[in-house]
């Protein structure tokens, strides 16, 4: 999605779920320009209070810039709810009627545009160094040989590097520090974005990070 010269930073950012005011404001800390490569690590929607919205930002942001989407598992379940069956309650039970009430209660209201987005997400994204995923890999296991369960769903514990040699950047554990995971060979940066926490948003080959949270607060730091 979107395509714009000569690429100057890689930044990663971990689970939105909803947190509008947070994107905005980790975009406007990071000062996040059309010639940045932006993966965003999934869990775009689901317990936070505007997914609509976050999903509308991201397709405007796609618009101009370079944007690549890791699919997260509540994105997945979103898409499964939308065939109905148990599938449904599942999600309503995973913080899925947050997401219904943005929409305006109904699934049926969510936008074509909206459901293409979801589809266009990706389960991995390679660079020359680093690897993206939502949520974590088998290190013995080539990329392209990975089960959709451990991306989407293994939580990141005691991690091994990654046969490939390159670093894993990942979402989905919650790190309660508030500050991101630095594995060295994985970094996860979800901080808690939508349990009172910050959205962050990492320079990968730097090491430098800013975050933001619903309360409208900013803050920087780097890697350790």
């Amino acid at each position: 999605m979107g395509s714009v010269g000569q690429t100057k930073r890689h930044l990663a950012i971990g689970d939105i779920h909803g947190c509008l005011r947070s994107l905005v404001g980790v975009a406007a800390a990071a000062k996040i320009s059309e010639s940045d490569l932006v993966v965003t690590l999934g869990d775009y929607v689901d317990r936070g209070p505007d997914s609509r919205g976050v999903i509308e930002w991201l397709l405007e942001w796609s618009r101009r810039g370079q944007l690549v989407p890791i699919r997260g598992n509540h994105d997945l379940m979103m898409m499964q709810a939308r065939d109905g069956g148990p599938s449904e309650s599942g999600w309503l039970e995973s913080d899925g009627d947050a997401t219904l009430t943005s929409y305006g209660g109904s699934l049926d209201d969510v936008p074509a545009e909206h459901w293409e987005f979801l589809e266009g997400t990706r389960l991995i994204h390679e660079t020359d160094t680093h690897f993206y995923v939502h949520a974590n890999v088998y290190a013995e296991y080539a990329l392209e040989d990975q089960p959709e369960y451990m991306l989407l769903w293994e939580k990141l514990d005691r991690a091994t590097p990654h046969i490939s040699g390159k670093i894993m950047v990942c979402g989905h554990t919650p790190q309660k520090s508030g500050r991101p995971r630095n594995l060295r060979h994985a970094i996860c940066v979800d901080t808690g974005a939508c349990k009172g926490g910050w959205l962050t948003c990492l320079e990968v080959r730097t090491g430098e990070y800013w975050q933001a949270n619903e309360a409208g607060e900013v803050r920087g730091d780097r890697l350790t």
